[in-house]
């Protein structure tokens, strides 16, 4: 089941999701719009070796805009900080964002109950396409969850993405080996 506006303020007010900064007007009928945040980053290796930590490099989004190229991969961050304790959350973009052929997720579009962090963003654009900060990017939809959470994602030992941060985090799958 899916949240409606009147749930996902209801379960703001109990405490169960939380969205830092909130603005009333970003909720909509049965989801809450995120905006992008200030910085994007690239890897700085042409090509990604998934054994070992590829680094990135930051930058941030100018005032007057940053154009995203076809050729790159792009990681950005929103503006929000959530958390949620009993629903879990999925990141989809916006009809007005894929219309301007912008992916703002490749596979991660779910998170986990006990996420507590910023999204980071996996883009890649169709065009050319001037992007800036603080637009809107996605949406959150909230899912009711059922039964009891055995092992909530901010407590797992094998969670990579605890650390807090408003910054794009790199794949930390090399991890895993």
């Amino acid at each position: 089941m899916i949240l409606t506006d009147g749930e996902i303020l209801n379960s703001i007010e109990k405490g169960e999701i939380k969205i830092s900064p909130f603005l009333r007007s970003a909720l909509g009928s049965n989801s809450y719009d995120v905006h992008l945040g200030k910085t994007l980053a690239t890897y700085n290796d042409a090509v990604l070796d998934a054994k070992n930590h590829n680094q990135i490099t930051y930058f941030e989004i100018p005032e007057d805009g940053f154009v995203l190229e076809p050729s790159q991969f792009y990681l950005g961050v929103t503006l929000e900080y959530t958390e949620t304790w009993k629903h879990v959350p999925f990141l989809e973009g916006k009809s007005s964002v894929g219309r301007l052929g912008i992916d703002i997720h490749a596979t991660a579009g779910k998170g986990d109950v006990g996420f507590c962090n910023h999204w980071t963003l996996e883009i890649s654009v169709k065009k050319p396409v001037r992007i800036y900060a603080e637009m809107p990017i996605g949406q959150l939809i909230y899912f009711k969850t059922e039964g009891p959470l055995i092992n909530s994602y901010h407590a797992k030992a094998s969670a990579k993405y605890n650390a807090i941060t408003p910054f794009p985090v790199e794949s930390m799958m090399f991890k895993n080996f």
